[in-house]
């Protein structure tokens, strides 16, 4: 559901939407998919800014993202948070 919504507010931007890493502009990840903080870690090193998102009621997973690099938010955020990163970028 997350990634139709956020799919579509890329798009809305004007912006194509990829699932290729090494070609992406702004990496959007949730905090619950395995291996994230590694990712992000990846990204953060190369340059590229990350929106984190996840369940608010886990709170150590969004902490440990914005340890890693990421700006962490939590589900009810993400749309906004992208918007904002995309007109920034």
């Amino acid at each position: 559901m997350f990634r139709t919504k956020l799919a579509a507010v890329v798009r809305g931007a004007g912006v194509d939407v990829t699932l290729d890493d090494a070609g992406c502009d702004i990496a959007v990840v949730d905090v619950e998919d395995r291996a994230v903080v590694d990712r992000i870690r990846t990204w953060v090193a190369k340059g590229v800014p990350v929106l984190a998102y996840g369940p608010h009621v886990r709170a150590d997973l969004l902490r440990a993202a914005r340890d890693a690099g990421a700006v962490a938010v939590p589900n009810s955020a993400v749309e906004e948070k992208l918007r904002e990163l995309l007109q920034t970028t």
